[in-house]
């Protein structure tokens, strides 16, 4: 007996869907995701934004704020008070007077550097203004151009606040370094060292012809953003109270900050404001003006940068402006023989290019008679259109240990005094 009519109908509609299922999923699937379009459409402000608005209902201060245009640079004055200028605890709010007794939140740290950056950056334009303004007023007459732009400033301030820090601690070793003031009265310099690690942005010439600012200021300022720096250590973790108050007094000045600082015309003037402070001071220059070695009052250590011991290596690594660079370089070298006070020759290794001139390293040596040699392998700063430097030219410790030996026994005269691994420096001293 065949089926009824009305099943096979039912069995054909059956049948049907199932050829069909794929089509009826990707409908059901086509509706779902309009439906999901139309519901992000219509709630397009979001969840935050929804609440924000229920709970403003309540008559409750609530603002919604899009991160996507949210800079937390621009809310930290907002955020947080005004750091203290004083260096004393009597004049310093309760937030400082908090800045020992408790411990700060690893978290917290970046709020505190941040900060500080931003306000220094306020500090520097307000201060260029009145740097500009200042030197206009003095200098019309003369036609010189500044020293230092508002891009450079920019520049070089990068490039300074990158390793200061690590600076700070490990500059010079035997001293109090938390004490210590690196400074410079003279961004430009006679040479563009390959190792260099300002890459060039500071200005180049053999003499001065820029705006000058007079010493006093120059030690004012030093001074102040010496200062500022130590302050942005308050509360940090692991800073003693004390040692952070010893560090708002500089005992000690690097002149090395950038630069050639013999240039400045006012040297003598600037190293004397020093030593009235009661600051000790530590003059690095690139031996290439041995006029101005031999005119240069007492310091308390005179370091001469010798980069090569030959006319072609000094010629590659230090990439002199002067033309007569050798004979500037071993007539400064002399005049440091005639220096009654500390010299130091500092001694830069580039691997490739500079570890195998012994020889001729014990030949200078003899020459100017430093009271130290310090030997360090060059520092790899990063690539640049200015160097042609890599990590291959950084020695090894002990390459440059081994290096510092082999001199050694060149100059009898000479021993290793110490030794700092982590800084891949070796101290050679004079036997006297």
């Amino acid at each position: 007996m065949d089926p009824p009519l009305d099943v096979w109908g039912l069995s054909s509609s059956l049948l049907s869907l199932w050829i069909n299922r794929f089509y009826i999923y990707w409908g059901f699937a086509f509706g779902i995701s309009l439906w999901i379009c139309v519901q992000i459409v219509i709630k397009r402000q979001g969840f935050a934004a929804s609440l924000a608005e229920a709970v403003t209902s309540l008559d409750l201060p609530v603002e919604a704020i899009n991160l996507k245009e949210y800079d937390p640079d621009d809310h930290l004055a907002e955020e947080e008070e005004e750091p203290c200028e004083s260096t004393s605890e009597e004049e310093c709010g309760p937030e400082d007077h908090q800045g020992f007794s408790s411990v700060v939140d690893v978290e917290d740290l970046g709020k505190l550097m941040d900060r500080g950056k931003k306000e220094k950056r306020e500090k520097e334009q307000q201060e260029e203004k009145t740097s500009l303004f200042r030197s206009t007023g003095k200098n019309e007459d003369d036609g010189r151009r500044a020293m230092i732009t508002p891009a450079l400033r920019e520049a070089l301030t990068k490039q300074v606040n990158a390793p200061r820090e690590r600076r700070l601690l490990t500059y010079i070793l035997w001293h109090e370094s938390h004490r210590c003031m690196e400074t410079t009265p003279s961004l430009a310099c006679a040479n563009k060292c390959v190792f260099c690690w300002r890459h060039h942005t500071n200005p180049v010439g053999t003499e001065w012809q820029w705006k000058m600012d007079p010493p006093e200021m120059i030690l004012k300022e030093a001074i102040e953003n010496h200062q500022n720096m130590i302050k942005q250590f308050r509360g940090v973790p692991g800073v003693k109270a004390e040692r952070f108050e010893e560090g708002m007094v500089v005992k000690h000045c690097a002149l090395s900050l950038v630069g050639e600082p013999i240039m400045y015309p006012e040297i003598n003037s600037f190293l004397k404001l020093l030593h009235q402070c009661k600051i000790s001071s530590f003059l690095v220059t690139n031996a290439q003006f041995p006029t101005e070695i031999r005119n240069l009052k007492p310091v308390t250590q005179l370091y001469v940068s010798v980069d090569a011991s030959t006319k072609d290596s000094l010629k590659k690594i230090d990439r002199p402006l002067f033309k007569d660079f050798w004979q500037r370089f071993l007539d400064s070298l002399k005049a440091l023989a005639t220096k009654q006070q500390r010299t130091v020759y500092r001694l830069t290794l580039v691997k490739a290019w500079n570890l195998d001139e012994l020889q001729a390293y014990a030949e200078l040596v003899s020459l100017g008679n430093p009271d130290f040699i310090e030997v360090k392998g060059v520092t790899y700063c990063g690539a640049s259109s200015a160097s042609s430097l890599t990590m291959a030219n950084v020695p090894w410790h002990e390459e440059v240990v081994r290096f510092v030996r082999e001199l050694v026994e060149l100059i009898p005269d000479y021993d290793i005094a110490c030794e700092h691994e982590h800084s891949n420096c070796l101290l050679i001293a004079h036997k006297r």
